[in-house]
């Protein structure tokens, strides 16, 4: 049975990786797409690589009918998703790529984002989409809440081993950098090419980015007491792609078989070979993320390296492998294609 999408901020990258993805999935039919301000204009004059498939017209969200809906993706951007799923209609599925609905805090929520949330009861019931780590409460949910694509990195990294208990939780060092599409498709001065291209810098450093919170929030819950990392992301000129590398205390012969044996079931995380480790070019356009672990040359030290593609596993893919779960279907419906090479 097919399977009617509605795709809200389609005109942005996430909603055309959306759009590239429910492409190839057999029981799923996009039927409505919301994107202010290019309403009234089509998919392909937007985004000319999907000229090839037949899409309705883009149209202002007020004017959407979500009767015949089943779900609706929702990829606005952060404090406007808040109001607008708040008046969506209270028994449509919603799987949000925004902020607005990690944070279980409303608190921490006004922390790191500065307002005080829209819609509480809607934050009260969404789970969060990790969804390696929630598949159960995930089946079950009306509302998912995306993680960040540098807070799934991080975590796919470090979850098996903070659970586990084979690092120092005190000495924790994410070093990340992502590629410039995770700023997103609006126009900024710092992201024109002349302002990027050629080199690449460190931001939200000491301790500002927001996907801290999201760190704090899972890392604090599965060791019981608080956790906090040392996080530095950087931006790369490249268009997709992130690669963080962890510095733990620990031994790293042990944490290659926690994660080994963590994510051997998992049919998206790879973990490589002892000793090897990933990168961004082997992951490109792909639901994967690739692992490695290497020993330090210091002795109890180890490195863990994670490479996702930031719109797709870190994002869209993310959304799509958790919709399959609440509308029933195979996770990975729609998700195995290759990675993009060279």
């Amino acid at each position: 049975m097919a399977h009617n999408i509605a795709i809200l901020g389609a005109s942005g990258y996430t909603g055309a990786e959306l759009v590239r993805l429910i492409a190839t999935h057999p029981n799923m039919r996009i039927t409505a797409m919301g994107a202010n301000s290019k309403a009234g204009q089509a998919m392909a004059d937007v985004f000319p690589h999907l000229r090839h498939l037949d899409l309705p017209v883009l149209q202002k969200i007020e004017e959407i009918d979500f009767s015949g809906v089943d779900l609706c993706f929702c990829a606005l951007p952060h404090a406007t998703s808040q109001e607008v799923i708040r008046d969506l209609p209270k028994t449509l599925k919603i799987v949000d790529l925004s902020a607005d609905f990690r944070l279980r805090d409303p608190a921490e929520y006004k922390r790191w984002y500065g307002n005080g949330h829209a819609a509480l009861e809607c934050q009260a019931e969404a789970v969060y989409g990790l969804t390696e780590f929630y598949r159960d409460e995930i089946r079950a949910a009306r509302l998912v809440a995306g993680t960040g694509c540098n807070a799934a990195t991080g975590q796919y990294a470090l979850r098996p081993l903070i659970a586990e208990g084979v690092i120092d939780l005190d000495d924790i060092i994410l070093d990340l950098k992502c590629a410039v599409s995770g700023a997103g498709r609006s126009l900024k001065e710092n992201l024109l090419h002349a302002e990027l291209s050629e080199g690449y810098h460190a931001y939200s450093v000491g301790g500002v980015h927001r996907h801290l919170g999201e760190f704090d929030q899972e890392f604090s819950a599965i060791a019981g007491r608080p956790v906090k990392v040392q996080f530095t992301p950087h931006l790369i000129p490249a268009n997709r792609g992130i690669l963080a590398t962890v510095y733990v205390k620990g031994d790293a012969a042990r944490i290659h078989e926690v994660l080994a044996r963590a994510y051997a079931d998992e049919p998206f995380l790879q973990v490589l070979p002892f000793g090897q480790h990933p990168s961004t070019r082997h992951i490109r356009g792909s639901n994967f993320c690739h692992l490695g672990v290497v020993a330090d040359r210091r002795e109890g030290r180890a490195i863990v390296i994670a490479a996702l593609d930031n719109l797709t596993k870190g994002s869209s893919g993310q959304a799509l492998q958790n919709a399959n779960l609440m509308l029933g279907e195979d996770e990975t419906t729609g998700l195995m294609l290759a990675p993009c090479f060279p």
